[in-house]
């Protein structure tokens, strides 16, 4: 495995793998339009192409893999791929983000593959608070699907709950409470202004501060951890031992500190959440390019990355979405859903 830094000396280790742009609800933060495009199923990449390239990434340094979407359990027979990822040595972590509407129905087998962790995005206890987000009926099934993840024996559960002010503020202990009962972390993220958030506004983003004033005077004094690794998340304990973390990348952005790479279900890789352009790994596969030619290609776009994205918008006097609807009707790549998260 070769050590390979970008331009601002950060290393390459995560790789967020995308499955599918698809998905079985329509939270507000993420898809709130009523039409989108959907990438064509013939240019979604194979498990054996996603294999490859995944190969290469290892070659320069990615030694962690988060399955995403869309849902990722949309895409059929899912644990063939994450079997074929198990079985090699260089990848030390598995993960999946899912929304869990699916998970009892698969947790079983997608432990038998070898997935190690899920993390589930969850954002409120309340179901008509639910019906109104994701504009589905199905906060029992994602409780069934932690229920399962736990009974199957996941551990290091997550649980990401976007923070919007004026819609689940309220409920920030109540959600850490369930965490605990299901044997998950919860962690709040900051509302992004990224991907399909069309209707994203500042005054609508809880930060991290505000999220510790809340808690603080529900549980009283807050303890921050020590941090060991580059995850996006602060990690707090409270005093019963409890933890839980903030993704403050409004607020507080960690560009610095910024590992990971993103690969679409059709192969575009982006090196920033915030990119709007990205290079396609799948036209170099399809090409016919060697493995040589493709690692190559690897490093050539990685040592050239200077992207800080977060750290630009923070910056930003009048901030507003990143995309507007018709940018994102011309290019469905900047879409949440389609890059990955």
């Amino acid at each position: 495995m070769s050590k390979l830094s970008d331009r601002l000396g950060r290393p390459i280790r995560n790789l967020r793998l995308s499955v599918t742009d698809r998905c079985n609800l329509r939270c507000q933060y993420c898809m709130p339009e009523a039409e989108y495009r959907w990438l064509p199923k013939d240019d979604l990449l194979s498990f054996e192409e996603i294999a490859r390239i995944v190969d290469q990434f290892t070659k320069v340094g990615v030694d962690r893999v988060r399955i995403t979407g869309g849902e990722p359990l949309l895409r059929r027979q899912l644990s063939v791929l994450i079997q074929a990822l198990a079985e090699r040595a260089e990848l030390r972590d598995i993960a999946m983000t899912t929304n869990a509407v699916l998970l009892e129905k698969h947790a079983q087998e997608l432990k038998d593959a070898g997935l190690h962790r899920v993390t589930v995005s969850l954002d409120t206890l309340d179901p008509e608070t639910f019906q109104m987000l994701a504009r589905r009926d199905d906060l029992e099934r994602v409780h069934e699907g932690l229920r399962a993840a736990r009974e199957v024996g996941f551990e290091n559960t997550k649980i990401d709950a976007v923070a919007i002010r004026g819609v689940n503020d309220g409920e920030f202990a109540e959600l850490i409470g369930y965490g605990k009962s299901v044997g998950a972390e919860v962690r709040f993220i900051e509302y992004m202004d990224v991907g399909g958030a069309t209707r994203w506004r500042m005054d609508r983003v809880v930060s991290r501060a505000r999220i510790l004033e809340i808690l603080s005077a529900k549980f009283g004094s807050i303890r921050e951890l020590p941090r060991h690794d580059a995850a996006p998340a602060d990690r707090f304990e409270l005093k019963d031992g409890t933890t839980f973390g903030i993704i403050s990348s409004v607020t507080q952005p960690f560009c610095a500190t910024c590992d990971r790479a993103r690969l679409t279900a059709d192969g575009m890789w982006f090196t920033c959440l915030y990119a709007e352009t990205g290079t396609d790994l799948k036209q170099l596969v399809r090409s016919g390019a060697s493995d040589e030619a493709l690692h190559e290609k690897l490093i050539e776009v990685w040592a050239a990355r200077r992207d800080r994205g977060a750290e630009v918008r923070a910056g930003m006097k009048d901030r507003a979405p990143l995309a507007e609807l018709a940018n994102l009707r011309a290019n469905p790549h900047l879409e949440m859903h389609t890059r990955g998260g």
